[in-house]
Formats: C-alpha cells, sequence, structure tokens
C-alpha cells in the first residue's frame, strides 16, 4: 500500500505539469479558442466580446488556467463549440468504440507478439524472419497500410467492409465483427512488431544468465528451461512494456480511426481539430494523458507483485 501511494503521489504533480502545458499550448494556437468565431463574417465584433467574457476568455491566464482545472477535477468539461453540447456526453459516446478498437489490437498484439517473441529468441533461423517482419511492419505507415487493406480486402475481393463500426441496420455480432477486423489489424500490426522484437531481446539476455545454465545442468528440459525459467523472468519488462503500450495505442488510434471511419474518441479528435474544438481538445489530451499516467502506475504495481526483486528494491 505504501508503494501504491508513493506511486500516485508522484503522478499527480505529473498530470498537473501536462494540464499546464496543454492549456498553454491550446491558448496559443492562432486564434485560441475563439477561432472558429473569427473566421465566420456573420458574427459581429461585440459578439466576439460577449463570448470571450462569458467564456472568461477577459481573465488572466492565471486565473483562467486555475477556473479551467478545478472545473476539469469536477466533472465539467465545458461545452463543446461546434454543436453545443457537453464535452463529456460526446466523450463518453465515443468511447466504448475506442476501448473495443484498443481491446482487440492489444489482444492480436500479444497473441502474435509472445510466440514470435520467444521463437526468435531460441531458433536463430526463424529470428531473421521475425527480424524482416518486424522491420516491415514498423516501416509501414499506418494510414497507407489501411487503404492498401481496404482496397484488397474490401473493394477487390469484398469480403470485409471498408469502414464503420456496424452496418446501417443490422449491427449484430457477425457484421460487428467483420467491421473489427481490418482498424485491428492494421493497429496491431506495429505493436506486434515492437513487442516480439523487445521479448526477443529480453529473452536472449535471460537466457545467457546463469540460472538458465544451472537448470539445463540438472537436466531440466528445453521447453521447461525457456517456458519455466527464461520466459517467467522476461514477461516482467514485456507486461511493462504492453501496459504502457496501450495507452499509446489509445491515443494514437487517431489516423487508424479517421482511415477507416471508426467512431471513437480518435475520429473525434481529428474532427474537433478541424472545427478548431478546443474544449474537446483539451479534454482528449488530458484523458490521454492520465490513461498513460494511470497505466503506468498500473505497469508499476504488476511489475511490484510479480518480481521479488521490485519488492526488495522498492
Amino acid at each position: 500500500m505504501r508503494f501504491v501511494v508513493r506511486r500516485v503521489a508522484q503522478g499527480v504533480p505529473l498530470v498537473l505539469v501536462i494540464s499546464l502545458i496543454v492549456f498553454l499550448l491550446i491558448h496559443a494556437a492562432p486564434g485560441g479558442p475563439l477561432a472558429l468565431y473569427l473566421d465566420n463574417p456573420n458574427v459581429r465584433p461585440a459578439d466576439i466580446e460577449r463570448l470571450r467574457k462569458s467564456l472568461g476568455l477577459d481573465r488572466s491566464l492565471t486565473e483562467q488556467y486555475l477556473s479551467w482545472l478545478w472545473a476539469f477535477v469536477r466533472g465539467d468539461w465545458g461545452y463543446s463549440y461546434a454543436d453545443g453540447r457537453p464535452v463529456a456526453t460526446r466523450l463518453l459516446e465515443r468511447i466504448p468504440a475506442t476501448l473495443e478498437l484498443v481491446g482487440a489490437s492489444s489482444v492480436i498484439a500479444f497473441i502474435v507478439a509472445l510466440p514470435l517473441g520467444v521463437l526468435a529468441a531460441t531458433r536463430r533461423g526463424f529470428d531473421r524472419l521475425t527480424t524482416i517482419g518486424a522491420v516491415g511492419a514498423i516501416s509501414l505507415p499506418v494510414f497507407w497500410f489501411g487503404l492498401l487493406l481496404q482496397l484488397v480486402f474490401a473493394n477487390w475481393l469484398g469480403w470485409l467492409p471498408s469502414s464503420g463500426r456496424a452496418s446501417f441496420g443490422v449491427g449484430g455480432f457477425g457484421d460487428r465483427l467483420a467491421h473489427l477486423m481490418l482498424p485491428a489489424f492494421v493497429l496491431s500490426a506495429v505493436h506486434a512488431a515492437v513487442w516480439s522484437r523487445y521479448l526477443r531481446s529480453s529473452m536472449r539476455e535471460t537466457l545467457a544468465l546463469p540460472f538458465v545454465r544451472a537448470a539445463r545442468a540438472r537436466g531440466v528440459r528445453e521447453a521447461g528451461v525457456v517456458i519455466k525459467h527464461a520466459l517467467r523472468n522476461a514477461a516482467v519488462p514485456f507486461i511493462t512494456v504492453v501496459l504502457l503500450d496501450a495507452s499509446i495505442m489509445a491515443s494514437g488510434a487517431v489516423v487508424t480511426e479517421s482511415v477507416f471511419a471508426w467512431p471513437g474518441i480518435g475520429s473525434l479528435f481529428t474532427e474537433s481539430l478541424a472545427k478548431r474544438d478546443y474544449t474537446v481538445l483539451m479534454a482528449f489530451l488530458m484523458c490521454a494523458s492520465v490513461a498513460v499516467v494511470v497505466l503506468n502506475l498500473i505497469a508499476d504495481i504488476a511489475v511490484h507483485a510479480i518480481d521479488p526483486r521490485a519488492k526488495a528494491s522498492a
């Protein structure tokens, strides 16, 4: 419990610093939060001034930041400049779709990366093939890869739908699964490549340690040496990377959701960016930052619970 409290105490100042940076960046953007209205010729200067006062933009930056931060902590995230709806409502509508996509992508990446990393660490011939595949997956631009899969599997072959989360008027499990396959595969490809290479390196280091050689000298079967001894120890940093990348995957799904018109918070971010909907942008960036900090905390707790060496050093 002391370990958890100490990690939370370290995370709170970090979130505050991130919130200050996000707030200053949004206000430093050309036109500021009222840029949407400044570009509208039908809005008079008097209306702009009235909006500035009603939104509190006539106050100092310090007062604006403290007021916004207190409102954000209370759950009052303001209203969208684009349609006037509450920002929290717009985000909550999109979060399930993003969680569905990120969850499926994480599971696919984990299932692919685990055996590939182990085989690459134990078989040198297989290691060359996985290296080529991993480099290729990491090098592919996400938008180009997504468009290529749409062209092949949706347009040419007609096996899978090209975009959306469900077909209009259908929405069954099979239809939802068909819509999920392409974006989940695109989002998981890069992470599976990175995770497999990370696990491969961690396994290689663990297999060279003295306790692994001692297990082999005692006559333990090679499968037992790899799984029970090497993989168990190499999995600790691997789990940390997976948990941290899960939050990055959620915030990095912007391109994938835009390519496949997936109705998640990533596509909401691109829509809000085009409309300069700063209240939505600030809420999205803060939620993504908090998710990274929270999952970092969860990763630390997981390592602390799994690895006895972490307990001893904490």
